[in-house]
């Protein structure tokens, strides 16, 4: 099979572009800085001309684009997408009711949302490792890595939120606030969609510009919800456990955004993901993820390439996780920060069982392989009797 790869800055393309040729498909890719992800001519005409003159059997990408799925449309062709973020802005578009796309996600909230919503082609696909990649890689010893407790990961201590701010009134700063901090004392949900009710969204209508081509019917809630409360709670949290953490436990936190709200906190900088990432998953005691209020019931990439350097993982809780993972024995749940600071205490202090944990989770992993997901993603295209070859 001839697919055209569209590719942008995610991570995961470089695995899945090596597990589709080693399938024996053909994966020509693309680079190129998409405008506007809903409308924009010139990448379209691009994309036209490359579809009329390379005889692909469908297009992929990771995260589903609007302006892919127009031109896919057009040309009839299947336009296969799998999405590694979410919520993602551009699914509330007319364009994903189109009849060629075939969109998988890891969320399973997305999945039951836009089949009530009458998309008959969106399919629930977890994400994935690729263990060979992580073995060569980890193959080359590194000591330098070594540590306790380790994130790596952004602190979006630069949001929406905080850029808006000023331009509300007392209450509705309040109100806001009261929202968020809501928000930190659930444990897998997300009440933010629910906390902005019409009256407070008229409140702030005239504050917020809302920004959207012709076909979306994204509103209000979604994006300042999304877009805006969403960073800042994932902000808060984060900013909230590093700190707790730090004050008993050394704290090494790789990231490029700036760490002045987090004294005590060792920042180590930017990780490259293909050649230092794996390396602190291994070395490091305790590896940290927190999952964005944004995903409502999918498991992050970061879970997954914890598990598959043989590293211990404490994750933030989804019902995802249970789906494939089972707490305590393959990798550990914290609900808040209390429970996060007890299990960190706990595990630091007894090796043996952490260690023992680790290794469940890296076994656990091998099922997991984009080997396994990129046959489970064509056995699904191959039903719908829509692909050839």
């Amino acid at each position: 099979m001839k697919i055209l790869v569209y590719r942008w800055r995610a991570y995961p393309y470089r695995d899945l572009i090596d597990a589709m040729t080693a399938a024996g498909h053909e994966a020509e890719s693309f680079l190129y800085d998409i405008a506007d992800y809903d409308c924009d001519p010139e990448f379209s005409a691009l994309m036209q001309e490359m579809l009329a003159d390379g005889n692909y059997d469908m297009v992929f990408s990771f995260n589903y684009f609007t302006v892919i799925s127009n031109v896919c449309e057009k040309n009839k062709i299947p336009y296969v997408c799998w999405n590694c973020d979410s919520m993602l802005i551009s699914m509330y578009n007319r364009s994903v009711f189109h009849e060629h796309n075939y969109i998988f996600t890891f969320d399973m909230a997305d999945v039951k949302k836009f089949r009530s919503m009458g998309v008959k082609h969106i399919f629930y696909l977890p994400l994935a490792v690729s263990l060979d990649r992580v073995g060569k890689t980890l193959e080359q010893r590194e000591n330098r890595f070594c540590g306790e407790i380790s994130f790596v990961g952004n602190l979006y201590e630069r949001n929406r939120y905080d850029a808006v701010e000023s331009h509300l009134t007392e209450y509705q700063r309040g109100y806001l606030e009261a929202s968020l901090w809501a928000q930190l004392k659930v444990s897998g949900g997300n009440l933010l969609t629910e906390m902005l009710t019409e009256e407070f969204l008229l409140g702030i209508s005239d504050q917020f510009e809302l920004k959207k081509q012709e076909e979306s019917f994204a509103d209000l809630n979604l994006i300042f919800s999304s877009t805006v409360l969403g960073f800042k709670a994932a902000n808060m949290e984060r900013e909230l456990s590093l700190n707790a953490l730090s004050l008993s436990h050394e704290v090494n936190l790789y990231t490029t955004g700036n760490t002045k709200s987090l004294p005590l906190v060792k920042n180590r900088g930017k990780a490259d993901y293909w050649e230092e990432m794996p390396h602190i998953f291994k070395d490091s005691k305790i590896n940290l993820n927190f999952t964005i209020p944004n995903i409502i019931d999918g498991t992050p990439l970061r879970v997954w390439d914890i598990l598959a350097c043989g590293g211990f993982c404490m994750t933030s809780y989804r019902e995802d996780l249970l789906r494939h993972f089972e707490n305590g024995k393959d990798l550990v749940i914290f609900e808040g920060k209390e429970d996060l600071l007890q299990k960190a205490d706990y595990y630091l202090s007894h090796d043996a069982e952490r260690e023992a944990i680790a290794a469940n989770g890296f076994r656990k992993i091998k099922q997991h392989t984009y080997k396994i997901r990129l046959e489970e993603m064509f056995r699904i295209l191959l039903a719908f009797q829509r692909l050839l070859n």
